[in-house]
């Protein structure tokens, strides 16, 4: 241990913090600086990729931020970064790697070689995800047991994924933390609500809001055409764009006009006004870890409808706010309902998926294996 800190811990698999699109990003945002806050002794720095990055190395509210060498390419970009932010925190004596995602947990053997202790966050089951080949999703299984073999603690973000981790690795199984996503705080603007909405071309209460990257497990292409059989007269506001070009964004942003709004990427100042004055939330993935843009619009206050997959259930809402994932009558039945039958109950929400909780939770894994 360096005699100077308590602990130092590199931070790799993310793009990068702050304002960097993707829930893993989003979770490092809320999460590292309650973390650094909590524990002084204790230095952290994220080492993201150049490409998402300003060039020279900041702080972000305690948190240091260091760009290294990474290829803007899909297929190989997490892997690669994630090798040269192991060989950078080999280099630089820290005590522990912590490695978001099972992509980048693939390299969880080389870090313990090296003599890094090693945290592993595994955020979901990315080889189910629709836009991996075979053989893509067979090296993301791979990264799930290196993961589970390899590294001194694993955090599953969601309870039916922990326990789905459990039974599969008995042997692993006491390493397995279950630490949820939290709400995240959401940023004021400048600008007072109205202007934001009239910037966007939209009315309070008049819009059906969904969020996520243009990418196939996000099911917005069923959700627009549950849209269109719905009937309903309010137009779909979709926020998010895709990392990489890909023809299944080009086919989705083909579908814009005055009843489906693609608003692009947006800073959470903007989604805050969104998520407070959408009539209706949804959110029709085939696949998450546990959704932070459902824990924000939550926070928020928005009436919600999720698809029923295990994480989006992890969520804790009331039956009549899911719908069969996948099943555009299903959805379009609902979206034809009266829009207040899906309002939640946020205060529960807040109170279950709490940061400063989630940060105290995180640094307890850290002081275990230092």
């Amino acid at each position: 241990m360096s005699g100077k800190s308590e602990m130092r811990i590199a931070v790799t698999g993310l793009r990068g913090i702050p304002d960097v699109m993707g829930g893993v990003e989003t979770h490092c945002e809320e999460l590292l600086p309650r973390v650094a806050a909590r524990a002084p002794g204790v230095t952290i720095a994220v080492l993201g990729r150049k490409p998402y990055l300003p060039a020279e190395p900041r702080q972000f509210k305690g948190v240091a931020v260091v760009p290294l060498a990474a290829p803007r390419k899909q297929s190989i970009e997490a892997i690669v970064s994630t090798l040269v932010g192991i060989l950078h925190a080999r280099r630089h004596r820290y005590d522990v790697v912590h490695i978001h995602a099972i992509g980048p947990g693939l390299l969880t053997p080389l870090a313990r070689l090296l003599g890094l202790r090693v945290v592993m966050t595994h955020h979901g089951t990315d080889y189910d995800r629709a836009k991996w080949g075979k053989l893509a999703k067979r090296i993301l299984w791979w990264g799930e047991q290196a993961s589970l073999r390899w590294a001194d603690r694993v955090i599953a973000v969601s309870p039916s994924l922990a326990d789905m981790l459990r039974a599969r690795y008995p042997l692993q199984a006491a390493k397995v933390r279950y630490i949820p996503n939290g709400a995240p705080t959401m940023a004021q603007t400048d600008a007072s609500r109205a202007e934001v909405l009239a910037s966007l071309g939209l009315n309070a209460g008049g819009f059906i809001l969904a969020v996520g990257r243009l990418v196939e497990e996000k099911g917005l292409d069923y959700l627009i055409e549950a849209h269109r059989q719905s009937g309903i007269t309010l137009p779909l506001a979709i926020v998010g764009a895709s990392d990489h070009a890909s023809p299944y964004a080009s086919q989705l942003l083909a579908k814009g006009n005055d009843q489906v709004r693609f608003l692009g990427l947006q800073p959470r100042s903007v989604l805050r006004h969104l998520y407070e004055t959408t009539a209706l939330f949804v959110l029709p993935s085939f696949h998450e870890g546990l959704p932070i843009v459902a824990l924000e619009a939550a926070r928020s206050d928005a009436p919600m409808l999720l698809s029923d997959i295990a994480p989006n259930r992890d969520v804790g809402l009331s039956p009549s706010n899911y719908f069969p994932v996948g099943d555009v009558g299903a959805l379009a039945a609902a979206l034809s309902q009266p829009l207040d039958r899906y309002r939640i109950d946020a205060d529960s929400v807040r109170r279950r998926f709490d940061w400063d909780a989630i940060a105290d939770q995180t640094l307890a894994v850290y002081r275990e294996i230092a």
